[in-house]
């Protein structure tokens, strides 16, 4: 079962580079990983590390998450999890404390549909989590969130 996850893994990686107008070798310098060892992930013959997509994502620009459930190392659920939280994070016209507190609500709503949060969730739930890892400081933000500029009054 897993060569048959390897081989679906490795046409995907085909056609995405083909779509991206890459040669073999193209990827291989984009991605710093070697070109023998991308033609055996293409061919099935390798499953790669969850590194080596990550790298491979970035080149081709797709989702790492979408390889991640095509090379087997994370199911369909958590990847839309991700994907959810990684699009909250990603959103410029909110800031930090709105994105905390949306992904508060969101978690809240996944343990009352009998689904696990996510790997942060019980240290944002609590309130002491300080800033996530993954955020980046927005203009306004550092006098703290109730200063923003961005704020809406009526939230």
């Amino acid at each position: 079962m897993a060569s048959l996850n390897v081989g679906n893994l490795g046409e995907y990686l085909r056609e995405q580079r083909r779509a991206a107008q890459l040669s073999l070798r193209q990827l291989a310098d984009a991605t710093g990983v070697s070109n023998p060892y991308l033609s055996q992930i293409e061919r099935g013959l390798r499953k790669p590390s969850a590194d080596v997509l990550q790298q491979v994502a970035k080149a081709l620009r797709i989702s790492a998450e979408t390889l991640y459930v095509r090379a087997g190392i994370l199911d369909e659920r958590e990847r839309e999890e991700l994907e959810t939280r990684a699009v909250i994070l990603a959103d410029p016209s909110i800031n930090e404390r709105q994105k905390n507190v949306l992904l508060q609500i969101y978690d809240s709503f996944r343990r009352e549909n009998g689904f696990v949060a996510g790997p942060d969730a019980d240290a944002d739930a609590d309130g002491d989590a300080g800033p996530r890892k993954d955020a980046r400081p927005r203009k306004g933000d550092e006098a703290g969130a109730d200063a923003t500029e961005d704020q809406d009054p009526h939230s």
